[in-house]
């Protein structure tokens, strides 16, 4: 079952996708680990955006029913 959650962020480093606020939904196979929710998804992200996990600065996040 994915578990689906609201991101609002922002990448701090000029890396490909160049320093920017973003905002959307991120689906996610398994639901993140509780107690260590924030910094799970901030190490998606910055996978995801090919930048490391300190230039992801999560703004608000929410879990998505």
């Amino acid at each position: 079952m994915s578990s689906k959650y609201y991101a609002h962020f922002v990448a701090e480093a000029s890396g490909p996708v160049g320093p920017g606020e973003y905002s959307g939904v991120v689906e996610l196979r398994a639901p993140l680990e509780p107690q260590r929710e924030l910094r799970e998804l901030r190490r998606l992200l910055a996978v995801n955006f090919d930048l490391p996990a300190e230039d992801i600065r999560i703004l608000n996040w929410a879990t998505l029913h």
